[in-house]
């Protein structure tokens, strides 16, 4: 089985206020096949800082319900460790929903890669924060000119 690369995201959120609507968005992309979702983990930082996991199968939290189709079959791949690393990143009183995803739409074009004798050489994510940035940047300098 060919997999296509790997790659996580955290998403934060201030203090308590995750309410699972995301769900409705991510749930999209893996019905449609673009991600599979591999680990989906809840995780904050309490006031003192400490790190608080919480579980997305817990069928008694509202805010998890959207959640329990996704987490089925997911492989649990982050250890307490990662969890650990991943928290120290996040600012005390606030949670984020980290999401290790399979980019699936990328499968066929490795299989063509490799049938070809290519193979990958580099692979960088850029933010669209950065993005748009740049593009002010430019845009800003335009109109100065």
């Amino acid at each position: 089985m060919t997999l296509g690369p790997l790659e996580y995201t955290v998403i934060g959120f201030e203090g308590n206020n995750f309410d699972g609507s995301i769900a409705r968005e991510i749930a999209k992309v893996v019905e449609n096949g673009t991600i599979a979702l591999v680990d989906v983990v809840f995780i904050g930082r309490d006031s003192d800082g400490d790190a608080v996991v919480l579980e997305l199968d817990n069928k008694d939290d509202p805010r998890f319900a959207g959640f329990h189709n996704l987490v089925s079959g997911t492989m649990g791949l982050f250890t307490p460790e990662d969890l650990a690393d991943i928290a120290t990143g996040l600012p005390a009183g606030t949670s984020g929903l980290i999401l290790l995803f399979e980019h699936r739409w990328a499968v066929e074009i490795k299989k063509a890669m490799e049938n070809a004798g290519g193979f990958l050489v580099a692979r960088t994510v850029i933010p669209p924060e950065v993005v748009e940035e740049v593009s002010a940047e430019m845009e800003q300098e335009m109109t100065a000119a």
